[in-house]
């Protein structure tokens, strides 16, 4: 077996020294590419869910999310619940918030947005919501009358570069009105507008939850708690250990409340993916194949020849397996430096998407995945042209 391998691994090399070089580059290339293409859109999409999955966490949920047991609208003696959870170890921020809908007004624009009710100090021990205010300055516990917008919810006076409904440009220092759906109707001065890159934050609206109570009527109640851990991926834990510290409310984690979300988007993503995973895979085999089968047939006679003087079938098969298997190392190989330029780039350049700036995420299975596939296909695309021209019997061959 061992003398075998040698023999092929001789004629491969003969056959690729005395090959067309362009042709050999051209198809080196391509595999690079492909390559390439292989892991470039799966890192990228990998970065999208690190991405939201980041923003879930600093923006919009914290670590752990405590609503109201089932049928209850609110969580009471909220103060004496924050006070539990902030003496558990591994717990770093409480925030208790209260959620509601509430139509806004400016100069004939009206929308209906989430209107958050927070306790500032709170809130920026869980969220980074306030290190995102782009203009004017982020609320204050003791703040009533002011109001904190996202920049799309504030808008812009041209409507058309706004991609959601907006309050056509409102300012810092101008007054909205708000109606709240228990009738009471206020006036606010804008104090700030963040600009975060989600959604969830920038199309929505943040109030104190002092002038919340005082609109409402109540007082030690929260409809949401937030909850920042020290630990990123050991909620579940975190949660069980909050059970067992005798808390009684619902307890989410950050992946149960963005998970609907999150997989919408990853889901449209690995649709793309497959298809262009499959795409790629597929030139692979038709360029091997292509070249292989090219060499195969141009060289019929040769492998008459060889098979008269002695020399097996299974060898010369062999042979254009080495051949495909060169190609498919040296372009690896290629693919991977290209690679590296292109993540080192887009680490320092990285692409522009709806929800912030992403860059390529490559871990250690993709690349063995995308590895192992290509090298399939390349077996796949060198063995089968071989196989096909070697069934011609030697004097068929001889004569061409």
């Amino acid at each position: 077996m061992f003398e075998e391998s040698k023999v092929a691994f001789f004629l491969a090399k003969r056959s690729i020294l005395r090959g067309n070089k362009g042709t050999l580059s051209l198809t080196i290339l391509i595999i690079g590419m492909v390559f390439v293409n292989l892991i470039f859109l799966p890192s990228i999409i990998t970065g999208v869910a690190v991405l939201f999955n980041q923003q879930s966490i600093d923006y919009s949920y914290g670590n752990l999310v405590i609503e109201p047991k089932k049928n209850q609208v609110y969580i009471t003696q909220v103060s004496e619940l924050q006070r539990k959870l902030e003496r558990i170890p591994g717990i770093t921020g409480v925030s208790p918030r209260y959620l509601t809908s509430a139509t806004i007004s400016y100069k004939g624009n009206v929308v209906t947005p989430v209107l958050y009710a927070i306790n500032p100090s709170d809130e920026q021990g869980v969220l980074r919501i306030a290190t995102k205010v782009s203009s004017g300055s982020y609320l204050a516990d003791g703040d009533t009358g002011q109001i904190v917008l996202g920049f799309r919810l504030a808008g812009n006076e041209d409507e058309k570069l706004d991609v959601v409904p907006s309050l056509g440009g409102v300012s810092v220092g101008r007054v909205v009105d708000i109606s709240f759906n228990n009738g009471v109707t206020r006036q606010y001065r804008v104090k700030g507008i963040v600009t975060s890159n989600s959604f969830s934050v920038d199309s929505n609206a943040f109030i104190t939850k002092k002038e919340y109570e005082d609109v409402f009527g109540i007082e030690d109640m929260a409809n949401q708690v937030l909850v920042r851990t020290i630990e990123t991926g050991k909620e579940n834990e975190m949660r069980n250990t909050l059970l067992s510290f005798g808390v009684q409310e619902k307890i989410w984690t950050w992946q149960e409340k963005s998970a609907n979300f999150l997989n919408q988007i990853i889901g449209s993503f690995n649709i793309i993916n497959f298809i262009g995973t499959a795409v790629s895979l597929v030139i692979a085999i038709v360029v091997i194949f292509i070249v292989i089968f090219i060499n195969t047939v141009y060289r019929r006679k040769q492998i008459g020849i060889l098979k008269a003087i002695g020399i097996d079938r299974s060898i010369i098969i062999k042979s254009y397996l080495f051949q495909a298997l060169f190609i498919f190392a040296i372009g690896t190989l290629m693919g991977g430096v290209f690679l590296l330029l292109i993540l080192q780039l887009l680490a320092a350049n990285p692409i522009v998407f709806p929800g912030g700036p992403v860059a390529p995420v490559v871990d250690l299975p993709l690349i063995v995945r995308s590895t192992m596939s290509l090298f399939i296909v390349s077996l796949i695309a060198g063995y089968v042209p071989a196989w096909i021209t070697t069934r011609e019997d030697i004097l068929s061959a001889i004569r061409g």
